[in-house]
């Protein structure tokens, strides 16, 4: 589905990572530990294509999706709005209200985001991989803000993509709380 071999990259004279490799196939959930600045969103980025290696190269062999650290709401869009907005950009013809239902946004719904809580904005990010079927995920650290039902909401998504054929490829600090077919610590 998806594969990088010897992936290196440079930030000023500073090697950031080398020789990175990696094979994500159906049903992988591949996370990537380091501490802060080791390249982990930098290595996601190069997996999604936005930003350029400096040696190596990746292969995509599927459609996937991209959910960054921040979440991508302008302050005066709603959770339903933005969700509106992508599907129609993606020529989605997904349930808006069942995703939101389904992503607890149902009463924040129609709240603009400058008044979300992080929690409900991370949602609102991560219920777009909802919109679209695309078979890899490229997650950057997708629990950040939380709360404990928002954690169990997103970890059954991810066990449901991953039982559907799909993979799942995420940096995370701490406990991820799924299984991972392959940790890589950068």
């Amino acid at each position: 589905m998806l594969s990088a071999e010897n992936l290196g990259i440079l930030r000023g004279e500073r090697v950031l990572f080398e020789g990175v490799s990696l094979e994500v196939r159906r049903g992988d959930a591949v996370l990537l530990r380091g501490a802060n600045g080791a390249g982990k969103t930098t290595l996601l980025r190069i997996l999604a294509g936005l930003t350029r290696t400096d040696s190596g190269h990746v292969t995509r062999g599927a459609a996937h999706h991209w959910i960054g650290h921040r979440e991508g709401l302008k302050p005066h869009e709603t959770p339903r709005a933005h969700l509106a907005l992508w599907a129609k950009a993606w020529g989605a013809e997904a349930d808006t209200n069942t995703i939101l239902g389904d992503m607890g946004l149902s009463r924040p719904a129609d709240v603009a985001a400058r008044y979300l809580s992080a929690g409900q904005r991370r949602r609102t990010a991560l219920a777009r991989l909802m919109l679209d079927i695309r078979p890899v995920w490229l997650l950057d650290e997708p629990f950040t803000a939380l709360d404990a039902e928002g954690r169990e909401r997103v970890l059954a998504m991810v066990h449901k993509h991953r039982q559907n054929g799909g993979a799942v490829v995420a940096a995370v600090h701490g406990d991820s709380g799924f299984v991972a077919s392959q940790e890589m610590v950068l």
